[in-house]
């Protein structure tokens, strides 16, 4: 199996998801991702009570979803020997990926500034909560603050008269990763071409702030994008609305141009005796007229009649844009899903088998990746360091002082 990035070397200084995505993404393409950690280890180990999992070092889904395929390499980067360790590692690195603050990185002399003196091929990634410039560049930045909430979904996205949704972690971090991921492989692209290195930024709130282009764009207009939040009922377009069935689920229809779609939904919904109702149809008379809730109403009548399986037959006989609003245990049993393989089932050390999720893009030649478990505190940090020249007599040395870290299971201790 030929890989695209074997032979690259990734050095990532960087907690949480949004930045371990972008490496994980590069390990399963066969990149040497070597992850750096302090001894406490990094706080992702220590979320499963916040997601319903049990608190376990050897089975812990959310470490091994951003972290598989990597090694770790816990260092002290507060010492002298620490800091020479690291420095050591990015003399053959190709890429360096940080979520430090611009702050932290300065003091610690790691900022791409300073290293690219250093290290002129390099590309430097860095990934921060709200970007590297204005008066909130140092503020403490996550998906639910930076992207859901400042970025505009909780906001925009609710129902006027509700609360904002219920964010699920991981869903920013992610676009974001993939968003930094890009530049990575553009630069990397550059400095194996040209030997001219680069610095790669994004942020959780200027990916949301894009990802939201087109409704933020619409609001330099008096319309309907200046009215969010609102109820859906309310919408410009009723046919880009979430439906209600007679066995309480929902199902999602998306028809951008109402035009398009009218005649054959409006006939799908057993409302053939509206196909050619001129008050409808089209969308700006039905705007006009001030009748779009009415058409709103029309089909959620409809669909509250039949069971989401009758209009699951329905709907994609008459060919039209859906889906049934599924919940995390059907999306673990969706054969589509698995049909292109974005689940791998790891069986543990203490013999569960669970599903995990895989990175999204697939490769025809690589074929699926290998999914190694994510990496415990400092597991390769002696490999690591002879790779780069040092003996068992300076590793000893660096554990002594506590310099380098290698969890051990205080149950097996």
């Amino acid at each position: 199996m030929s890989k695209p990035l074997e032979g690259v070397k990734v050095i990532e200084l960087a907690t949480f998801i949004a930045a371990a995505t972008a490496g994980r993404f590069m390990a399963d393409l066969g990149a040497d991702v070597i992850k750096i950690e302090s001894a406490k280890g990094d706080p992702l180990r220590y979320t499963a009570p916040s997601e319903g999992r049990p608190l376990d070092m050897y089975e812990n889904t959310t470490w091994d979803l951003e972290n598989g395929n990597k090694r770790c390499i816990s260092l002290n980067m507060k010492t002298p020997e620490g800091k020479e360790a690291f420095f050591k590692l990015l003399d053959s690195a190709d890429v360096l990926i940080t979520n430090w603050r611009v702050q932290a990185l300065q003091r610690a002399g790691l900022d791409y500034e300073t290293l690219k003196e250093r290290y002129p091929k390099l590309v430097y990634a860095i990934c921060t909560g709200y970007g590297e410039y204005g008066p909130d560049k140092d503020l403490p930045g996550f998906d639910f603050t930076a992207f859901f909430a400042r970025g505009g979904y909780f906001e925009t996205l609710r129902q006027r008269s509700d609360v904002p949704f219920n964010g699920a972690p991981g869903v920013g971090d992610h676009n974001v990763g993939m968003n930094l991921v890009a530049g990575i492989l553009a630069a990397l692209y550059q400095a194996k071409t040209k030997g001219v290195g680069e610095k790669v930024e994004t942020s959780l709130f200027e990916s949301a702030v894009y990802n939201m282009g087109m409704m933020v764009q619409a609001s330099n207009y008096e319309g309907i994008a200046q009215q969010y939040p609102i109820n859906i009922r309310n919408g410009a377009n009723p046919f880009n609305s979430a439906w209600h069935t007679a066995d309480d689920r929902y199902i999602q229809t998306c028809m951008p141009d109402y035009n398009t779609y009218y005649k054959k939904f409006i006939a799908a919904v057993g409302r053939e005796d509206l196909v050619e109702n001129e008050n409808y149809f089209p969308i700006l008379t039905c705007q006009e007229k001030g009748l779009t809730t009415e058409v709103y109403d029309i089909v959620m009548e409809a669909f509250e009649k039949k069971t989401a399986a009758e209009w699951r037959e329905i709907l994609t006989a008459a060919d039209i844009p859906f889906a049934l609003c599924q919940n995390w245990i059907e999306i673990r049993n969706d054969k589509q899903a698995e049909a292109n393989h974005c689940f791998y089932d790891m069986t543990y050390s203490n013999g569960n088998t669970r599903r995990l999720v895989r990175t999204p893009v697939k490769f025809e030649n690589m074929g699926v990746p290998d999914y190694r478990r994510g990496p415990l505190i400092g597991e390769q940090g002696v490999d690591v360091l002879k790779e780069i020249g040092y003996n068992d007599e300076q590793i000893d040395a660096l554990k002594a002082n506590g310099t380098l870290y290698i969890w051990e299971d205080p149950k097996k201790a």
